[in-house]
């Protein structure tokens, strides 16, 4: 099978950086960064996320193939701020809602572990 091993999709190897950035010539206020050992989950996350920024005018992302683990995220934005200070912005913004959604989701499964043992006995 061509597929790598398991451990390839999520250990960074000695010298390999998770992120690196490029900017890109041909269009003003664009870098297209460039993710390694992540996929989909992160991709699709950061593009919503930097969507939801007025400053920002295109956010997408590619994988360019499925059997390697990395994505490239191209930022473009406007004259009022620069690409990786949308990123850092939105990646902040979407560990801020992480969190939020993750205390909600704790609160409510605390709740019902508190009324199984009461519908039990019932």
């Amino acid at each position: 099978m061509n597929a790598p091993d398991r451990f390839e999709l999520f250990i960074m190897q000695d010298g390999e950086e998770k992120i690196t950035a490029v900017d890109e010539t041909r269009v003003p206020n664009c870098v297209v960064f460039t993710f390694v050992k992540e996929d989909h989950t992160l991709g699709n996350l950061l593009r919503s996320q930097l969507l939801k920024d007025p400053k920002v005018v295109f956010a997408g992302y590619k994988v360019p193939h499925p059997l390697i683990p990395n994505f490239e995220l191209r930022v473009q934005t406007t004259d009022e701020t620069n690409p990786r200070a949308a990123l850092i912005k939105a990646s902040q913004d979407l560990i801020k809602d992480l969190t939020i959604f993750r205390n909600n989701f704790t609160r409510e499964w605390e709740l019902k572990k508190m009324i199984e043992p009461q519908k039990e006995g019932i």
